[in-house]
């Protein structure tokens, strides 16, 4: 090593670091969590109390206490504006432009989340804290964002298509029990354009994640076969999203 290097290099020990030398960065976490309901894919919102964006809707989330983990950060906001809890969360992206928020520099840590259908029926919204209401809104017409959030929830849902077309994701979406048509429609509405309907049922049954269940629908016309997605496609999923 270059002794002039060393002579020259600033004292490293602990008591000569000031963190007052740095300017301070705040770190927040947002929550989007997604649902498949009445033939839509829909987002949960809430509505800001407070400046910045009063009463403007904006993706469940908030500041990350000094000593909080990140996950426990995001699991806690998303129960205390919304009343949702016990969900799995995948870490989406960070987003960190320098004007994004304009009380102070803040960079964010986006979380996905998914909710099926029998998870979301034991649910009541409830807004707290900083947020007067909790709501769906179909991700295909939101309302005005605050901040840069409509920005977040157009990259997580072009994540949730890329996911879609590679995992057995669908089974967070849907029932337990579906025909075929169902299943394509919502691939269909979650992907944002139409599927040929031969094509799209050669490769989901050549994909083996699904089986029959052995029962057929009641609704008018032909009687179609209800299909679930296996017990085995689900382990891996489940495997997947705990082992990116």
């Amino acid at each position: 090593m270059n002794k002039d290097a060393t002579a020259t290099a600033p004292d490293a020990s602990p008591g000569s670091y000031n963190i007052r030398q740095y300017r301070q960065v705040s770190v927040t976490v947002d929550v989007i969590l997604f649902r498949f309901v009445d033939n839509d894919l829909k987002v949960l919102l809430i509505k800001r109390k407070n400046w910045p964006f009063e009463d403007h809707w904006a993706i469940p989330g908030g500041f990350v206490g000094y000593d909080e983990p990140l996950e426990e950060a995001a699991l806690r906001e998303l129960a205390e504006e919304t009343n949702v809890r016990d969900v799995y969360l995948e870490q989406l992206y960070t987003f960190g432009d320098p004007l994004r928020d304009p009380r102070t520099r803040v960079i964010t840590v986006a979380y996905f989340a998914l909710l099926s259908a029998e998870q979301a029926a034991h649910i009541q919204l409830r807004s707290a804290t900083d947020a007067s209401a909790a709501a769906w809104w179909s991700i295909y017409n939101q309302p005005p964002l605050a901040f840069d959030h409509a920005k977040i929830l157009e990259y997580a849902l072009r994540r949730l298509r890329w996911k879609l077309e590679y995992t057995a994701l669908g089974f967070m979406l849907l029932p337990k029990a579906f025909t075929l048509s169902e299943l394509q429609a919502a691939y269909e509405i979650i992907l944002g354009e139409g599927l040929d309907k031969r094509n799209f049922r050669r490769k989901i049954l050549a994909a083996d994640v699904l089986e029959e269940t052995g029962g057929t629908n009641e609704g008018p016309g032909r009687p179609a076969r209800l299909y679930r997605f296996s017990a085995q496609a689900i382990e891996m999923e489940q495997a997947r999203r705990r082992f990116p």
